[in-house]
């Protein structure tokens, strides 16, 4: 049985196309390192917030490409001890967010471990819904045609 998630897409601003890509085929078969969380801030902004603990802000890259927003990290090799035990996962990881058309990432920055991912939708003046002025139809036309005729 499918369901219709159409009423959530259109509420959903800025993520329209991140239900589909997340759906949950993808879940059991992606990785969930590094684990993450999106949350709507304002009508226009989000925020991802993705869990880096022992990864400093020089061994993340955060780059977007067609609408594509690519995390990638890998610990640097600095193993002047050894390790008795490891909790902390410190693996190489890529996560990819598919972003809505006229999103923009604002700002990124490292927070108590956790890297904060600041979005924002900016649509176009020519895109945005304007009110078109309707002129009263039986006075213009006539004074046109008179214009017209003279």
């Amino acid at each position: 049985m499918r369901y219709d998630w159409s009423p959530l897409r259109r509420s959903t601003i800025g993520f329209d196309r991140l239900f589909d890509a997340l759906n949950e085929v993808q879940r059991a078969a992606e990785d969930s390192y590094p684990p993450y969380n999106i949350r709507r801030i304002g009508e226009d902004r989000f925020q991802i917030s993705v869990a880096l603990a022992g990864f400093a802000p020089d061994e993340v890259v955060l780059t977007v490409e067609h609408n594509v927003l690519t995390l990638e990290g890998k610990k640097a090799d600095k193993e002047d001890s050894t390790l008795v035990y490891q909790g902390i996962a410190t693996r190489p990881f890529k996560r990819q967010f598919t972003l809505a058309d006229h999103v923009e990432v604002k700002k990124a920055h490292f927070e108590n471990g956790m890297l904060v991912i600041e979005l924002q939708r900016e649509i176009p003046e020519a895109m945005k819904p304007r009110k078109i002025e309707i002129a009263n139809g039986a006075s213009k036309p006539a004074q046109q045609i008179a214009a017209n005729a003279a």
